[in-house]
């Protein structure tokens, strides 16, 4: 029952950062200097998985070879004498074992997951989606994990998302057991804010049973036109119990423009060699703002008896 083996489905287009992701993965772009797909790829190794497959595209080359060894590189480094900077670039290419599934065309997340289901070979697995960093000092992944390991049952994150953003989530009904675990009852994909059965929605992470499999071969085509996930999950609960689990940490939706950013700040503000310098940047942009708002106030205040 253990879970070693995980699936990371990054063969989306990336349509909303264009456009940047015309030529550049949208799991490629930097969080200062390392990618987002970095830091979920450290999220699966710190859960203790040690077999990732990536559902990949055409477009996704550069992903691979960021995971790959890179000579040129290393060979530059050496002559230069930037042993820090060489162990980084080593360190990235033997972080784990790394695989490649291509999905021909973008069918959905069901369709991507299930492509991988020779490399499963009839075992729990994670998946993770290329979006979401998670901050927390046990990963979100790992979390899930020992709760699949408790109840031998698929369990996927989930957590209280905002009125306006329903509609771009799987929303659950659950039965509460405690404060952070549910038992799944229904998930609705993408549903209007009226029509959703609560506000908590799942997120990009999830550990299943192999019998997943079966429930996406059986899935037909769903909103937007894709194998959803959500819809293979509903005839999965059919089957066997799920559980929704309500995760401790920080998500950034890095697929979101305004969360990007919010990643980006808060990852610099932590950073000890940048701290200090995007704190004061921010300070100052936090006065020029207060000059702004003093100024204006000073305008809309004049005697009426000088305005003409």
């Amino acid at each position: 029952m253990e879970v070693k083996k995980a699936v990371i489905p990054v063969a989306g287009l990336g349509t909303r950062f264009l456009p940047a992701t015309k030529s550049m993965p949208k799991e490629m772009l930097p969080i200062i200097d390392k990618p987002v797909i970095h830091y979920v790829v450290e999220e699966a190794i710190a859960s203790g998985i040690d077999d990732i497959v990536f559902i990949t595209g055409r477009s996704k080359r550069s992903i691979e070879d960021y995971f790959d060894d890179s000579p040129e590189l290393e060979n530059h480094l050496r002559k230069k004498n930037s042993e820090n900077l060489l162990k980084i670039v080593q360190d990235i290419s033997s972080m784990v074992d790394i695989h490649y599934i291509r999905q021909k065309e973008p069918r959905g997340l069901g369709d991507a997951i299930f492509t991988a289901r020779k490399h499963i070979n009839d075992e729990p697995f994670a998946v993770l989606l290329g979006d979401d960093i998670i901050v927390n000092e046990k990963p979100c992944t790992k979390q899930l994990i020992d709760n699949f390991l408790k109840y031998g049952r698929s369990t996927i994150a989930v957590e209280e998302v905002p009125r306006e953003k329903i509609s771009s989530y799987g929303i659950i009904k659950g039965k509460a057991m405690d404060d952070s675990l549910y038992t799944l009852e229904d998930i609705v994909e993408k549903p209007k804010p009226e029509d959703a059965p609560s506000n908590i929605g799942a997120i990009g992470r999830y550990v299943f049973t192999p019998e997943i499999l079966d429930c996406i071969k059986e899935t037909a085509m769903g909103v937007g036109n894709e194998v959803q996930l959500t819809d293979a999950i509903r005839l999965l609960n059919e089957e066997q119990m799920i559980y929704a689990y309500r995760f401790s940490g920080k998500r950034y939706d890095t697929g979101d423009k305004v969360e990007y950013v919010k990643a980006i700040i808060d990852f610099a503000l932590k950073n000890k060699d940048m701290q200090e310098q995007i704190e004061e940047h921010i300070k100052s942009k936090q006065m020029h703002v207060n000059d702004n708002s003093r100024s204006g106030n000073q305008k809309n205040c004049r005697p009426e008896s000088i305005v003409k």
